[in-house]
């Protein structure tokens, strides 16, 4: 009997495994033809015709489009097979009704009164979107979209805050299944028009061995410095993140590499975690890509990508040199070497062996903010970089590294399709009750004239909701609520919806919560707790530059470029003033054993490098003042430092 149940456990082992090759062979077989769907590749081919029989209005693309991904998530993330399967077959079933009757649904307005079966179909495809989003984002978002999903029912019952119009289910339903302003609102319409193709291009560059040429060319570049390891870190994290544009990702993948390099360079299991965390959630923040969000961002503020990745320039650059310069601080006091020359690859040998990857990356930059072509960037790139990977024999991706690759790619699309369709929910149901405008009216009743409580409020806001949804999720909420609100009081929009994005990320590396922080932990063998509140010191200038661009609009290229110069090179001055006072060692000068000198060094540093607070405090003193009594404090403190110096050479 024991043989029995052992060969019977071990055949329907073997059938769920091949079952489950098949169901990832399948998504990745979706996930290229949604590429081509998206691609408009008939068309590219001189086949309109046949591409208006396929796709005749917008929303059958759409339809479409979910179709290919959106039944994976119930097969990806599975629960029970008898649940799983006959939730994929209703999802194809329920997208195939819409997508055939797209069209009539388009021209008799189903969105706001669609017949019986319509309105059954759009019932089961909002549950079974819940569903699919309880898999794959968790519960708290889980929660959040389906409250308010189903807020137009009970909007009347309500607190006032939170009242509007009415609605039934059956409006609802309708509403959140064929609106473009409910499900397929613009997160999708970004998703499905701009972000596929740079999911792809950073699937294609982790898949051809992207990541591990970024590692090798940081470590020519920056080994030899001392503490090297932790600052090949922020740049290798730095580029992967960019182009990754997933925090917890990038750190489970470089984070393999560098923080055992850092723990052997001498740095704590604490401080090589929290380092590999700062850097993976800067990578998100730095162009051009940025992940998924600012494409969002994009098309939420009806701009150019470009003009995004151009805003976000200064505000990464001066967090990832602030990190930077905090670690080379605290290299200096702990007086950590660089690495050995045996340890570090050859710079020539590096570029020699991966000099294609700069080259797709530097197509990409050029066709995104030279020819401002974002959506057909990223897939000449990504041509571009899987032609000259097949043509370097040690590069070469063979049918399996084929199959990976499109098996990767379509878990993302489906994860992010999911995510974004179901905030969509959210959004739908503020633009039926017409919420959307009264509660920028009640936050600005609540704030009163300050204006500093209500960029307290949407950081604090922004926040709290980046710990319980994706940051996209988060964002994307706050874009709607809080940015009008911000925006009336005269906030430059721009600057808004970098710093709700900015307040969203800091939850990777802010605990109770901090997710990129216990990621790294879990490498470094280290306390999540611990690494997280290492990673809240080292990156604490990520605390207050969305504060300085907000407040002044020079630092994010929305002045002129004498005014950008100048707020970034106070910025500079005051980053590194503070890094030495919250170290204990100044780069340049050394260390700073008096307690009285980093405090002083500290308090120059943050009047340096703080914006003008008139926008929000009238009464406070002018940035100019501020600017002259910084530099002034930072004069008394260097004078400090030199009578120290000179009082403990003459006891020696």
């Amino acid at each position: 009997m024991t043989s029995s149940n052992s060969s019977g456990q071990a055949s329907a082992s073997l059938g769920s495994t091949k079952l489950d090759s098949v169901i990832q062979i399948a998504v990745g077989v979706c996930a290229v033809f949604a590429l081509l769907l998206a691609m408009d590749t008939l068309r590219m081919f001189g086949s309109e015709q046949w591409l208006e029989q396929i796709i005749r209005v917008e929303t059958q693309y759409y339809f479409a489009l979910l179709a290919l991904l959106l039944p994976f998530a119930f097969l990806l993330y599975p629960s029970r097979w008898w649940f799983d399967w006959p939730m994929t077959i209703a999802t194809w079933v329920v997208l195939g009704y819409f997508y055939v009757n797209a069209e009539l649904a388009l021209d008799e307005a189903w969105e706001f009164e669609a017949p019986e079966t319509a309105v059954l179909a759009a019932l089961c495809l909002w549950l079974l979107l819940l569903e699919a989003l309880r898999r794959v984002a968790g519960w708290a978002l889980f929660l959040i979209a389906g409250l308010f999903s189903l807020l137009p029912i009970f909007a009347e019952q309500m607190p006032s805050m939170l009242s509007g119009l009415a609605a039934t289910w059956q409006e609802t339903s309708a509403y959140h299944a064929l609106s473009i302003e409910s499900l397929f609102g613009l997160p999708f319409r970004a998703f499905a028009e701009l972000v596929m193709g740079f999911l792809l291009f950073g699937v294609a560059l982790q898949f051809t061995g992207g990541g591990r040429f970024f590692l090798d060319l940081a470590f020519a570049l920056l080994g030899k410095s001392r503490g090297g390891p932790a600052k090949v870190s922020i740049l290798s994290s730095g580029l992967m993140g960019s182009m990754s544009g997933s925090v917890v990702t990038n750190v489970l993948t470089t984070g393999q590499l560098t923080i055992p390099a850092m723990k052997r360079a001498g740095m704590s299991g604490t401080i090589a975690g929290a380092i590999e965390a700062c850097a993976s959630t800067g990578g998100v923040l730095l162009p051009p890509i940025m992940g998924s969000t600012a494409f969002v961002m994009a098309t939420l503020l009806e701009v150019p990508y470009v003009e995004v990745a151009t805003a976000a320039a200064l505000p990464a650059m001066l967090y990832f040199i602030a990190l930077y310069v905090q670690l080379d601080a605290y290299a200096g006091r702990h007086a950590l070497a660089g690495l050995e020359d045996s340890a570090i690859p050859k710079l020539g040998a590096t570029m020699a062996a991966g000099w294609f990857y700069l080259g797709a990356f530097a197509l990409l930059v050029f066709l995104l903010l030279f020819l401002q072509r974002e959506a057909v960037a990223p897939y000449y790139a990504t041509a571009a970089l899987l032609v000259m990977n097949q043509l370097v024999p040690s590069k070469r991706l063979d049918w399996r590294g084929w199959i990976g690759l499109s098996q990767a790619l379509g878990r993302l699309l489906v994860e992010l399709a999911v995510i974004l369709a179901g905030v969509g929910l959210i959004v739908g149901s503020l633009s039926l009750t017409g919420l959307s405008g009264t509660l920028v009216n009640d936050l600005l009743f609540i704030a009163g004239d300050n204006v500093g409580l209500l960029l307290l409020m949407g950081a604090a806001t922004s926040f709290v909701l980046g710990i319980g949804m994706t940051v996209t999720a988060a964002y994307i909420f706050l874009a709607i609520v809080l940015a009008p609100a911000l925006q009336e009081a005269s906030f430059a929009p721009l600057s808004i919806h970098l710093f709700i994005l900015y307040w969203a990320m800091l939850s990777f590396i802010t605990p109770p919560v901090a997710l990129g922080a216990f990621a790294a932990a879990s490498i470094a063998k280290a306390s999540p707790l611990a690494t997280g509140f290492a990673a809240m010191r080292l990156g604490s200038i990520l605390y207050f530059i969305p504060f300085i661009f907000v407040l002044d609009p020079n630092f994010i290229l929305q002045g002129t470029p004498l005014g950008a110069a100048q707020v970034f090179g106070e910025a500079l001055l005051g980053v590194w003033l503070l890094a030495g006072a919250l170290q204990g060692y100044l780069p340049g000068v050394g260390r700073l054993d008096s307690m009285l000198l980093r405090v002083l060094y500290g308090l120059a540093g943050a009047l340096i490098a703080a914006p003008s607070l008139a926008a929000v405090v009238p009464q406070a003193p002018s940035n100019a003042l501020c600017l002259g009594l910084g530099v002034i404090i930072a004069l008394i403190a260097g004078a400090l430092t030199f009578a120290m110096r000179q009082r403990a050479w003459r006891k020696e």
